[in-house]
């Protein structure tokens, strides 16, 4: 990851606490009230590259010592996001506001920012301990004062004792924990993560993750990340914005952007879901009935709507929320009967994908435990799946 360091960012005041953070120094406490809630504010920001739209009128509050996440594909608008807080890209149009001051009025190299790409960009001719000093030597900091930030800087990401070492040295978590160390040193009041985790293999990421988390937290520091990686947004945010075609679509915690999708591209596009089309048939203010061709039933979904009687809808049902049993369900609503077509075993629980009656595949999420207390269905058995009527999600859009 390259880092503002390498441009001789002056760093802005210390961030707030959440903990005992000593990279911080003696940052103030968080503060209360709209400010605390509105201490980064994106308003109304546009960019354009030439005739393209990148960016279009995005509205964006960000918390003090928030860990929030812009989640998208690719194109979609969230790297060039975090770019122009950066000061890397110009902004069209809109204002992008820290702690009330507008960042148009700082050139990059003097913004409270930090920012980590996806290359972690350490000099290779440096010992570890010289990456982090980089930026403070640049700033003139006293070398006492250097020493001892360095050193707590490298303690807290737990790489104190590979001070001595070279960036070659270093396996490819330690060489990120190194680049996190050379950007909370500067004590930035916003830390811009972009694909923190995407050099990293698998297993090492999802520790990462974690401690990651746990770092930021006990540093304070206000947070946005971008990533593609639904797991990594959801595993490590506070709240997020999932973005498409340079807007955002859906704004709010983890739980609730999951369980709630306010449109079928936040359903599909945070974890994975099933999607049954069909046509409202009574309408109250705790449920609605659905009518669909999909099932031999009707649609019972325990939430009302907000429209005409007959307008077309989509239900999302997650496939953990299904249930797969070889006896008919009891209930007049939510069920249906087919053939199991395939079987992916994930360890902790199998994926069953199974072909409905009327020709649509359904999946279910199916534990483990509940397949010892079954007799586990195989290919081309036929069986039954029903859901409860909380479990689905009616969307509109």
């Amino acid at each position: 990851m390259m880092s503002s360091d390498q441009s001789g960012a002056v760093a802005g005041a210390a961030a707030p606490s959440r903990g005992q953070g000593a990279v911080t120094g003696a940052g103030a406490g968080a503060g209360t009230g709209d400010a605390a809630d509105h201490f980064i504010q994106i308003v109304d920001v546009v960019k354009k590259f030439g005739e393209t739209v990148a960016v279009k009128e995005v509205n964006l509050s960000v918390k003090k010592g928030e860990l929030f996440a812009l989640l998208g594909s690719s194109g979609c608008g969230k790297s060039t996001l975090l770019r122009m807080m950066a000061g890397l890209e110009t902004v069209t149009s809109g204002k992008i506001l820290i702690d009330g001051e507008d960042l148009a009025q700082w050139p990059p190299y003097r913004r409270p920012v930090n920012m980590m790409f996806q290359s972690y960009a350490l000099f290779p001719h440096m010992t570890v301990e010289a990456n982090v000093a980089f930026g403070l030597k640049q700033e003139g900091v006293p070398k006492a004062e250097l020493k001892e930030r360095v050193q707590t800087a490298l303690d807290l990401v737990q790489m104190g004792r590979f001070a001595k070492r070279k960036p070659h040295q270093l396996s490819g978590g330690q060489q990120q924990r190194v680049a996190l160390a050379r950007s909370l040193v500067k004590r930035p009041k916003l830390l811009l993560l972009d694909e923190p985790m995407s050099a990293l293999d698998k297993q090492i990421r999802q520790r990462t993750q974690i401690e990651l988390v746990n770092i930021l937290d006990q540093v304070g520091v206000t947070c946005m990340m971008v990533t593609h990686d639904q797991e990594e947004a959801m595993t490590m945010a506070d709240r997020l914005a999932v973005m498409s075609e340079g807007q955002i679509v859906q704004l709010g915690t983890p739980h609730e952007v999951y369980e709630y999708p306010n449109s079928r591209f936040s359903a599909e596009f945070i974890g994975s879901t099933n999607l049954f089309e069909g046509h409202t048939v009574e309408d109250e203010p705790d449920y609605v009935f659905i009518e669909t061709p999909d099932l031999p039933c009707r649609l019972y979904v325990s939430h009302g709507i907000t429209g005409p009687l007959g307008m077309p809808v989509t239900i999302s049902v997650r496939p953990e929320r299904i249930a797969l049993t070889r006896k008919p369900p009891e209930g007049a609503y939510n069920w249906g009967k087919g053939v199991v077509t395939n079987i992916a075993y994930m360890g902790g629980y199998s994926l069953y994908h199974v072909k409905l009656d009327g020709g649509k595949t359904v999946i279910a999420n199916v534990t483990s435990l509940a397949l010892t207390e079954i007799d586990p269905p195989t290919w081309g058995d036929e069986v039954y799946v029903r859901w409860s009527a909380s479990a689905g999600v009616v969307l509109t859009s």
